[in-house]
């Protein structure tokens, strides 16, 4: 869909945070982070409601000021115009004209751009073939959705923000967005994702970094986030009840799915000898390592003592 484009040398940093602190009266949103966007990379920003995913992605654009530190986007101000038409975003408020059509919305915001894309091939590039003539009005939620991608991509911007794009889409509209997604990396292009969909931050994503209450807890590869956490899922035919399996070492959560028992276990080894002497029938037996789900749970988890309110309760977006 985009045009090749010159990358950046491997060494520098595309978008940068550095010492970022960002305070909303009593709630810290963010926690003097320090953040570096690599080029050509798909970078998933995770964290729950609340832990400053967005009021990161605000200040990466120069929507939000940082109290304290920088924010800075090919080694300049993002406020700067020359910066700002090298960026592109979605984010998750987002308003415009209800009585404009798509294609006049393209052709406007095309025109913010030095050498926006065709209209035809961001129509093509968003499923939006046959929509072009239709109001904004009158889309569904998830062709808004896919003309506000559009909007996004329609600049063929260098470093793209994605927050949290593919709310509302149906499976396969989400697995065509990724595909865009990895056809503007293959050309060079620089990702920030924010999503609450996991599966689709392991898919996308060469490096994930999560954030909880303002500060960043963890941050690699997804393989290396993954690998953060000792428990293990197992997988097999067992005729044992599930409140047997619940009680088997370790065994933190236990459910069926298309008549196999799933177990997710911190003792995978005392579990499985358990479990086989339990039902020497056992049959299709499956032992994988914690998802990036399990992962992302373990590592927000709310401390000791600490009261369950909820993510949402935390701190600012």
């Amino acid at each position: 869909m985009a045009r090749a484009k010159g990358k950046a040398t491997a060494s520098a940093a595309v978008g940068a945070l550095r010492g970022v602190g960002k305070r909303y009266g009593e709630v810290t949103a963010l926690d003097g982070i320090d953040l570096e966007l690599e080029p050509g990379r798909v970078t998933a920003l995770l964290g729950p409601n609340g832990a400053g995913k967005t009021t990161a992605v605000r200040c990466f654009l120069g929507l939000t000021e940082p109290d304290r530190g920088r924010a800075e986007v090919f080694g300049g101000d993002p406020r700067e115009p020359r910066t700002r038409g090298r960026m592109g975003a979605m984010l998750q408020v987002s308003s415009v004209p209800e009585t404009l059509r798509v294609r006049e919305h393209l052709e406007l915001f095309g025109s913010y751009y030095a050498n926006p894309l065709p209209v035809s091939e961001v129509v093509a590039a968003a499923g939006l073939e046959g929509l072009e003539e239709r109001a904004f009005g009158k889309l569904s939620g998830g062709q808004r959705q896919r003309l506000l991608f559009a909007l996004g991509v329609c600049g063929d911007p260098d470093l793209l923000f994605l927050d949290e794009p593919t709310a509302g889409l149906d499976v396969t509209a989400r697995r065509a967005f990724w595909r865009e997604i990895r056809e503007l990396v293959s050309r060079g292009r620089t990702v920030l994702l924010t999503t609450h969909y996991l599966e689709e931050a392991d898919a996308l994503a060469d490096r994930v970094v999560v954030l909880d209450r303002g500060r960043i807890v963890a941050d690699g590869s997804p393989d290396e986030i993954k690998g953060r956490v000792a428990q293990r899922r197992l997988r097999c035919r067992t005729s044992l009840e599930v409140g047997i399996l619940r009680r088997l070492p370790g065994v933190q959560q236990a459910t069926r799915d298309e008549g196999r028992a799933v177990l997710l276990t911190a003792s995978a080894e005392e579990c499985l000898r358990e479990l086989l002497a339990a039902d020497p029938e056992l049959s299709d037996l499956e032992v994988v390592g914690a998802g990036l789900e399990e992962a992302f749970l373990s590592l927000t988890a709310p401390a000791a003592g600490e009261p369950e309110t909820g993510h949402s309760q935390r701190g600012a977006a």
